[in-house]
């Protein structure tokens, strides 16, 4: 970040404590100001070197909801009115409707509100900015939320290192088009859009910039709250479309649109069960676990993790078509359906590269999780899994999000030995005599399969933590990964209890 963008995160972050004594939680703080901050730059593109056209239209009685009417009042009058400039713009299409959708003014105090709107967002002018230097602002802002509302939207909000060195190794293409499911604040669309501007921005015809801008990326996201802060930070790095880019309030596995992506980028939320929310005979919010029945799917399972699997792989052009998903340890050795999907998805895809993830990195505590990587192939006999090659980040490394978070350095090896586009001239770092600290090395499909219930949870290097060892880690950091454990037990716990009832 740039001095002047880390200023205004901190100011933001001054507003944010104010906000939190009235009951606002951080990453509600950064909604508001995901709508704030739209209404503001609308209002810039009015005025020179711009002079466009409002792109917030009047209602039908020819009264404006835009940033000058905010600006001009105070008070009560000035609550009034940003209630009702959310509620005009959440009726709008394209992106405002996406941006406003199911909004609320959750700032209750219009002197508050009065605050942030003058000496935060007015003080400054956006649109002049760079947009790497917007895009770092607002980043900086979700990052942030996410840190302090673990149990919010920031859960699982995936690293944004992680997803930089998965994008590094998959290589987006300038003529790709990038799909992401669960899309959440929009980290993978961003990081591929991001990295085919710096590799090929200058060699991009104006066709290929177009597509850049208006049809590179495509995501979904069930929350709207999610959908708002992923549309506008696309729209802070200079992506627009027309229709959005991003649906809202969508179910990505209730079914199959018609259209396919060259490039599957997602880590969907987790959670072992599919459910939806229905309204009981009481009136209030239930959850019902729900099994997802669709042709495409290999089996029909209430696993939520198996499912999502299941419908980014039929997502994929075919041929060519690559995904690269991030998945939780079940997903690599449940039996039942999670042994129907593992068999189909060796046997029909090309399912080449696998990540094991250590645990300290995500938000939610005691996450054990690994990136899957797979491309489509035609139909054809013969398994199209040749081997596996498996790099192992989690033993013996220790992570922490304060003392020591996870760098994109971490996941250099992993993306020099990955070789996108050339697979054949892999070479493993790991030898039984010569190097048995590799952390890289490749399983033949004979080998996979004949593993019990094909359980793909491999894992050869030694554990030191279990060894009387002088490289044991620093006890405060083996304190916080036994902690982490008992709390990712207790919640699966909690899980087992709701069943029972």
């Amino acid at each position: 970040m740039t001095t002047t963008a880390s200023q205004i995160v901190n100011k933001a972050k001054n507003f944010a404590h104010v906000l939190r004594d009235d009951g606002l939680s951080y990453m509600g703080y950064t909604e508001q100001i995901t709508m704030l901050l739209f209404l503001k730059m609308a209002d810039e593109q009015t005025r020179p070197p711009y002079n466009r056209k409002d792109p917030i239209p009047p209602d039908a009685k020819g009264r404006r909801y835009n940033w000058p009417e905010l600006l001009s009042r105070d008070g009560e009058a000035l609550e009034t009115q940003y209630r009702k400039t959310i509620e005009h713009l959440a009726r709008q299409d394209a992106m405002l409707g996406v941006i406003f959708k199911r909004a609320k003014p959750d700032i209750q105090s219009p002197a508050t509100l009065k605050r942030l709107i003058v000496d935060l967002i007015d003080a400054e002018d956006w649109l002049a900015m760079d947009a790497d230097v917007k895009g770092d602002i607002y980043e900086g802002l979700l990052d942030w939320s996410a840190a302090e509302s673990p149990k919010g939207a920031g859960q699982y909000f995936t690293p944004r290192p992680l997803i930089q060195a998965i994008v590094d190794a998959v290589q987006p293409k300038p003529d790709d088009t990038v799909c992401d499911p669960a899309c959440g604040t929009g980290g993978f669309l961003l990081a591929a859009h991001q990295y085919v501007v710096d590799h090929h921005g200058s060699e991009l015809d104006r066709a290929q910039q177009k597509h850049l801008r208006e049809r590179f990326v495509v995501g979904t996201d069930l929350v709207p709250n999610t959908a708002r802060l992923c549309v506008m930070n696309l729209l802070l790095h200079g992506i627009k479309a027309d229709p959005c880019p991003i649906q809202s309030g969508i179910d990505s596995l209730a079914g199959l649109g018609s259209d396919r992506y060259t490039l599957v980028l997602t880590n969907p939320p987790f959670g072992k069960k599919s459910s939806i929310t229905i309204v009981g005979e009481d009136g209030d919010l239930e959850k019902e676990e729900h099994a997802y029945e669709r042709q495409d799917f290999w089996v029909t399972t209430k696993n939520k993790q198996l499912n999502f699997v299941q419908h980014v792989k039929s997502q994929l052009k075919v041929p060519g078509g690559r995904c690269a998903i991030v998945v939780p340890d079940n997903v690599l050795f449940e039996g039942g359906a999670g042994e129907t999907v593992r068999k189909n998805l060796l046997q029909q895809f090309d399912v080449h590269t696998l990540l094991r993830l250590p645990t300290g990195i995500f938000y939610a505590q005691g996450v054990k999780a690994n990136v899957l990587f797979f491309d489509a192939k035609p139909a054809q006999e013969k398994a199209w899994t040749k081997k596996l090659w498996v790099y192992d980040l989690r033993t013996n490394m220790h992570f922490t999000l304060k003392t020591n978070p996870l760098k994109r350095s971490d996941l250099d090896e992993l993306v020099a030995c990955y070789k996108p586009g050339a697979l054949h001239k892999r070479k493993s770092t790991w030898d039984a005599e010569k190097h048995p600290d590799g952390r890289w090395r490749a399983y033949e499909y004979d080998e996979l399969v004949k593993r019990d219930k094909l359980n793909l949870d491999i894992f050869w290097l030694r554990d030191k933590s279990l060894e009387d060892s002088d490289d044991l880690a620093d006890p405060a950091v083996l304190a916080q990964e036994i902690a982490d454990d008992l709390a990712a037990a207790l919640e699966q716990f909690r899980g087992v209890a709701e069943e029972l009832g």
